[in-house]
């Protein structure tokens, strides 16, 4: 059955000079050229116009008991409509297929949407709405650092789990979380060792960094300094303003140093620009870049990406559980690529409800059952469990590249390109904060 829900329109052009801007950290302000229009497919008469109802089941299909809500809190509108969208589709995708064999026995899982609009304050508002008003007994989807604090303080205090999908801020987690769970993106102090993973694999001696003087790029410097400290790996790294667009300057200063990789994780809003601008110089080196999605990058990179541009996720896209799950993603949405937003949305209703079968009957013990947890799901690249407040346990960072090559069958249909991974990080210690 067709995902319903699914927002159509992007502008992708605009949604890349964004798009860069997010994932991890970002500058707490909106985009409001990066704008969305919705399609739910519903009909007058509530049901969606492939025949199903809207709680996912066949025409004439009763749920024998309460349905199950779970909460979608995540950008539809703004710089991160394009993790946004993919979370949802993810989410409805798994909560389609539990109703399509019967629910949670016999419960429909209904899913309550809200666009936090990158809006710490809208955040708020909205997951008080959904706990109040629909009983929700999780929420998941968020991609904006500031709407991940605002929520995961809101999550603590309600005792309601909140599984955010990037959201990568330090202050996102306390050590004295218990409601929060990272489910793709781990803190930004654990973005560095997968990079030196890879530099050391490939017998790399230089890495240039060019990283954005904010929150987020600050931190993802102070991570890299620390960890490259004593290596084998020399670095050098250019500061620039978060709303630099010309690299020419920083990029001119790291030719002199002759890199063998760019990492340019910490500038979300340049990754774009730099590998496009890395190339007419002659740089002919991998750029990394903020957890951002594939396809989006493409649509506005263009064929420069190929070989060029690399970046993190949580998804292993050769894996065979990846391509089975992609293939029906792409059957059942609006989307022909499987972003790692998608596999991350996708995992988190299959944990609601697997605490659910597991007779976890309110959101306490939802947290608690995933808390003790160990979860193998489809298309990730590790085991999902955390740590006591919540941290990715065994996060390992998964690196692509973009390549000019046929996608596996029956995974985004019709595209020339498709990721290479290229490295499955050891798993990364958690990061612990005070």
């Amino acid at each position: 059955m067709r995902l319903r829900r699914m927002r159509r329109g992007l502008a992708l052009g605009a949604a890349l000079a964004l798009t860069l801007a997010a994932c991890a950290g970002d500058d707490g302000g909106d985009d409001p050229a990066a704008q969305e229009s919705t399609d739910d497919g519903a009909t007058d008469d509530g049901t969606d116009d492939d025949g199903t109802d809207d709680d996912g089941s066949d025409d004439g299909e009763q749920a024998s008991g309460e349905p199950i809500n779970i909460g979608v809190l995540t950008s539809f509108t703004g710089p991160f409509t394009p993790w946004g969208i993919q979370a949802e589709a993810g989410m409805q995708m798994a909560a389609d297929e539990i109703n399509a064999e019967g629910g949670v026995d016999g419960r429909m899982i209904e899913l309550v949407s809200a666009d936090d609009q990158n809006d710490p304050d809208i955040g708020i508002t909205e997951f008080e709405r959904m706990v109040e008003q629909d009983g929700v007994l999780a929420v998941g989807g968020v991609i904006s650092s500031s709407v991940g604090v605002a929520a995961a303080q809101t999550a603590e205090q309600l005792e309601v789990p909140l599984f955010p999908v990037k959201s990568g801020a330090e202050g996102v987690l306390t050590s004295d979380s218990r409601y929060t769970f990272r489910t793709c993106l781990p803190a930004a102090p654990m973005t560095a060792p997968p990079l030196l993973q890879y530099a050391q694999e490939n017998g790399f001696e230089r890495v240039g960094v060019i990283i954005a003087d904010y929150a987020w790029g600050q931190s993802v410097r102070a991570s890299i300094e620390d960890t490259f400290a004593g290596s084998d790996v020399e670095v050098q790294i250019e500061v620039a303003p978060v709303t630099e667009t010309d690299f020419t300057t920083y990029l001119r200063s790291l030719q002199e140093f002759d890199p063998e990789l760019i990492a340019a994780t910490g500038h979300p809003p340049g990754a774009g620009p730099i590998t496009i601008q890395a190339a007419d110089l002659g740089l002919d080196v991998p750029v990394t870049g903020p957890y951002a999605p594939l396809a989006t990058v493409f649509e506005a990179v263009g064929e420069v990406a190929y070989d060029n541009y690399a970046d993190y996720g949580c998804a292993d896209f050769s894996s065979d559980s990846y391509i089975e799950l992609a293939t029906r993603f792409a059957e059942e949405s609006e989307f022909s690529f499987m972003e790692a937003d998608a596999v991350a949305g996708y995992a988190i209703v299959q944990m609601v409800a697997d605490a659910v079968a597991n007779g976890a009957a309110d959101p306490v013990a939802v947290a608690d059952h995933v808390r003790a947890g160990s979860f193998d799901m489809p298309g990730y690249s590790h085991t999902l469990s955390w740590t006591e407040w919540g941290e990715l346990a065994e996060s390992r960072p998964t690196l692509s590249i973009i390549r000019e090559q046929a996608p596996p069958d029956g995974v985004s249909p019709g595209a020339t390109w498709y990721p290479e991974v290229v490295l499955i990080a050891d798993p990364v210690e958690p990061y612990q904060p005070e």
